[in-house]
């Protein structure tokens, strides 16, 4: 063939590949910083970024994890309503400052405020570890686990051994672990030992090249669930690993995590986020759990509404409620996370609250075990120190609670990164607390990490040099990526 007519041919698919793609991401009606990022991706990369894109540019679930998830969807509103008429007529008033926030909550995801939770704050891996094995070998009916990461080593041991004792004597154990958060997991012989003594492990969000062509397979599930009974639940920032034995040689010291542990109606409704999780992982029927009786009067304890968050119902949710927190924000707010790359709303939101006289914190680790996030994290810093915000970076390890407290009487507490991926590519699950004794055990908490970080001086910061001044604005650029 001439080489000239060759040329031409490829040239002209080239830009009818751009093009096409660039109206499908147009169409798609992503968010702008998305949008532009990824038609950046396209137009500069030829025919390599078109290919990416097609891999991780949309949220593909695959047509069978799409039908599984709508086949549940009845289900699921039907218990969400039969939640909703036994618990409201106990729950207490929420105050104004709650309100939105509440709201905004019921109205997106449908699941109700629960009255009536004890709620212990595990500040912690030692106690973590400490308090599930306890109830995993108390254990009666269920066990149900959903980690991102189950990493071999340490004190894990403890935790498989308690699953193989509670199989053994006839509870019901079911597992899930994210395929590539737990990669090099499921390559060991310890999931062969949980399985010979019947616990039910599965992989969520299978990978391999061929799902990647009919799903997108960087969509993670990074919740952290675990359910005893449907009576006693766990939830925060801690996977199933001993710190001392994960990723030693990332240079960030060890990973430093809480989580709550929770006995009251909410522990039920834990269990349905993971039951739904195993029917789509599995195929079998969601069957949800057995809402406990209520008394006649209203129980007390903390009111608290589960948030699960993901790619699949409603992908804005827990941006938006993020949203609400920080713009309800009158006194105070105090916010940790280990990967801090916020879009623009979420900037915009914080700034907003600065200016106002809210008295912002963000307390962020010292070294990160991603250099881009690391760069790109950074990027806002000088905008948001001179609105007023006091950045804390922490010295203690790589600081992976994800936390926010708001005015000392509500606090959203999980899996939540203040990132893209988890705000919107990953599952997530998130609390809102309505509790002024647990924000303030939360602050207290807070504030131990702010006592092991260093306040970033903004002069200082601002005498910087110029080549990292030039890799942080690039990395930000790819923020929306991230």
């Amino acid at each position: 063939m001439n080489p000239h007519l060759l040329s031409t041919i490829i040239l002209m698919a080239h830009w009818l590949i751009v093009i096409g793609l660039s109206i499908r991401v147009i169409m798609r009606r992503p968010p702008v910083g998305v949008s532009v990022a990824w038609l950046s991706v396209i137009f500069s990369v030829p025919l390599v970024g078109a290919v990416v894109y097609l891999l991780f540019g949309e949220k593909r679930l695959g047509k069978r994890r799409a039908a599984r998830i709508n086949a549940s969807l009845g289900e699921v509103a039907g218990w969400q309503k039969t939640l909703r008429e036994q618990y409201d007529p106990l729950a207490p008033r929420i105050g104004t400052l709650e309100q939105p926030l509440f709201h905004h909550a019921e109205r997106v995801l449908d699941f109700p405020a629960l009255p009536g939770n004890e709620i212990e704050l595990l500040s912690d891996f030692q106690s973590i570890f400490d308090r599930l094995r306890a109830d995993i070998d108390a254990a009666q009916h269920t066990v149900h686990l959903c980690f991102y990461i189950w990493h071999a080593g340490g004190r894990v041991i403890e935790i498989v051994d308690a699953l193989v004792r509670a199989a053994r004597r006839g509870v019901q154990c079911r597992v899930l672990a994210d395929a590539m958060g737990s990669k090099d997991f499921f390559a060991s012989d310890l999931v062969n030992q949980l399985r010979d003594a019947g616990v039910f492990f599965t992989a969520a969000l299978s990978t391999g090249l061929l799902r990647a062509l009919v799903a997108r397979t960087d969509l993670r599930n990074h919740r952290k669930i675990a359910v005893i009974d449907d009576r006693v639940a766990y939830a925060g920032s801690q996977n199933l690993v001993d710190p001392r034995f994960f990723k030693q040689t990332a240079g960030v010291g060890l990973w430093v995590d809480a989580m709550v542990r929770i006995t009251g109606p909410a522990a039920a409704s834990l269990d349905g986020v993971f039951r739904l999780d195993w029917s789509v992982e599995t195929g079998s029927v969601f069957r949800p759990p057995t809402a406990p009786a209520a008394g006649l009067s209203a129980p007390a304890g903390a009111m608290i509404q589960i948030v699960p968050s993901g790619p699949d119902l409603h992908p804005e949710a827990i941006h938006q409620l993020l949203l609400t927190a920080i713009y309800a924000a009158r006194q105070e707010l105090v916010m940790t996370t280990p990967y801090f790359v916020p879009d623009e709303s979420i900037l915009t939101a914080l700034l907003s609250a600065a200016l106002r006289g809210v008295k912002v914190a963000l307390i962020v680790p010292a070294r990160n075990d991603s250099a881009l996030v690391r760069y790109a994290s950074v990027a806002p810093f000088d905008d948001l120190m001179s609105a007023g915000v006091r950045i804390h970076l922490f010295n203690g390890g790589l600081l992976h609670t994800k936390s926010m407290t708001i005015d000392g009487t509500m606090s959203v507490f999980g899996s939540v990164n203040l990132d893209m991926r988890s705000l919107w590519l990953n599952f997530e699950i998130s609390l809102l607390v309505y509790d002024r004794d647990f924000a303030g055990r939360l602050r207290a908490l807070q504030n131990s990490y702010l006592r092991d970080a260093d306040r970033l001086d903004l002069d200082t910061w601002r005498r910087r040099p110029a080549w990292r001044r030039f890799m942080e604005n690039t990395c930000r650029m790819a923020g929306p990526l991230l």
